[in-house]
């Protein structure tokens, strides 16, 4: 087997942490193995560094993290005796410890029934897919050996993605495996087997028993991927994205109205995300777009001359990723971002004539607030015409459209705006108690602003409120 020991060697931290590990195992008798994403990023690239590393011991796990804790100076361990596994939190990057085990499963669940000791070559059996069943050796007398007993080395080289195992067995005992080959399939750019696919497709309903966290915490990591699209693409062309987001899935197959989108709607949105993860690195603004025209499948209307239409997309769109971000366990921060996105993406482009209004810019940039320079990514990402005449002209409109923001933003400072006067003073000047005509009042005071009436400011705001309470204009 292949000598590694000068390519650990270029990644300072991971061949001094190594040391660490192979003196250890050394002093207890106890074989250790580097194995998992650290093996398989080090065979990469060298100078990537990790931000997990995984350590498999012939031995118990939990009693060597604890030891392994003190070597490195960390007090405590998290230890996980179901799983015969322990979590160092290191300072550096998070260390896992596990013994070889093999694992027996419930058909309900995907959490392991029986944990039962093994050596290292069982143990990368049992894994997910070959190119993360490679191990390196840390024992003193083969230190750097590469333990590669399903060739993962070679699919990793020729960018094959299969199981080390019989792929059935593979996703239907953890079926979140199959969320996992199309995440690896858009990070590493890898071709799934034909064997693997065909399992995929079989066993795609048992994505049912995995925990919504966990498998949007791998739909995350496809977006935050270079090219998601094809993990994507991949989850819907095997029978999974029905399961893991259906409004998603519907969008495949329908047709639109060619003017700048691509034909079909679900395709337009793999542009869309494509084009995201190319603007920015916010896995948000990705999900964004991926969910920008989650409205269009249920406003969908074919119009005898202007072919299909989808007029309020955008509104109901927004108000759908309120059960969406539910259902998804999408944090309050990511769930409010992405319906607002959703339900302005329009917005710039009618706002692209030579005659707006200051006041209309002025609302967008108001109801935008600090997303806006991430919804004019967006609505750039949303062109995906194949005319180079209409990329120009809508990249266009979208630079008139930012030059006027950036006009109106400069005069008025409307990127965190709110009114100059607050509700307590309200209350005194107009000797109102709390309550909702306090809020009507305030509201005038910032749409005089927003229409331009009188300036943003606090002297204005004052004047405005006099000349409401002499005339009574309020009530």
């Amino acid at each position: 087997m292949a000598i590694i020991k000068d390519i650990i060697k270029t990644n300072d931290r991971l061949y001094r942490l190594s040391s660490q590990i192979s003196e250890l195992s050394e002093e207890l008798n106890i074989p250790s193995f580097l194995v998992g994403g650290c093996v398989r990023d080090l065979l990469i690239d060298p100078n990537i560094d990790s931000v997990d590393i995984d350590i498999m011991v012939e031995g118990n796990a939990i009693d060597y993290a604890k030891k392994l804790a003190k070597t490195l100076g960390v007090k405590t361990i998290v230890p996980f005796p179901e799983f015969a596994t322990a979590r160092i939190p290191y300072d550096e990057c998070e260390i896992e410890v596990a013994s070889a085990r093999l694992e027996s499963y419930d058909s309900k669940s995907r959490k392991p029934k029986s944990v039962d000791m093994t050596d290292v070559i069982s143990d990368l059996k049992r894994r997910d897919f070959t190119v993360n069943a490679i191990a390196i050796s840390l024992s003193k007398d083969n230190f750097g050996e590469l333990i590669d007993p399903f060739d993962g080395l070679q699919h990793l080289k020729s960018k094959i993605l299969k199981t080390p195992d019989n792929p059935d067995e593979t996703f239907s005992e953890d079926p979140l495996r199959m969320v996992r080959a199309a995440y690896f399939a858009s990070k590493l750019s890898m071709d799934i087997d034909k064997e693997c696919l065909q399992s995929l497709k079989k066993n795609a309903d048992r994505i049912k028993i995995v925990s919504q966290e966990r498998i949007t915490n791998e739909l995350l990591k496809i977006l935050n991927t270079a090219s998601p699209s094809i993990g994507l693409i991949l989850l819907e062309e095997n029978g999974l994205l029905e399961y893991i987001f259906p409004e998603i899935h519907i969008m495949y197959g329908l047709d639109q109205t060619s003017e700048w989108h691509h034909k079909d709607i679900f395709f337009h949105t793999m542009e869309v995300v494509d084009n995201a993860a190319k603007l920015s690195k916010k896995v948000n603004l990705r999900l964004a777009a991926l969910v920008h025209d989650i409205g269009k499948p249920k406003t969908r209307r074919l119009h005898k001359e202007k072919g299909y239409t989808f007029y309020g997309h955008d509104d109901l769109g927004s108000r759908m990723l309120e059960e969406v971000s539910k259902r998804m366990k999408f944090s309050n921060k990511t769930k409010d971002y992405i319906k607002k996105l959703t339900l302005l993406h329009l917005r710039p482009i009618s706002l692209a004539k030579k005659d707006v209004t200051d006041s209309a810019i002025r609302r967008l940039i108001v109801d935008a607030g600090e997303d806006i320079d991430d919804l004019m990514l967006l609505c750039r990402a949303d062109i995906t015409t194949k005319n180079p005449n209409n990329v120009k002209k809508y990249l266009s409109n979208f630079d008139y459209v930012e030059k006027r923001m950036k006009e109106v933003d400069e005069k008025d400072e409307l990127r965190l705006f709110q009114s100059p006067v607050r509700g307590a003073e309200i209350m005194k000047m107009f000797n109102l108690p709390p309550g909702k005509q306090v809020g009507v009042i305030k509201s005038l005071v910032e749409e005089a602003i927003l229409d331009g009436e009188i300036d943003n400011s606090y002297e204005e705001a004052i004047k405005f409120l006099n000349m409401l309470k002499k005339t009574g204009k309020f009530t």
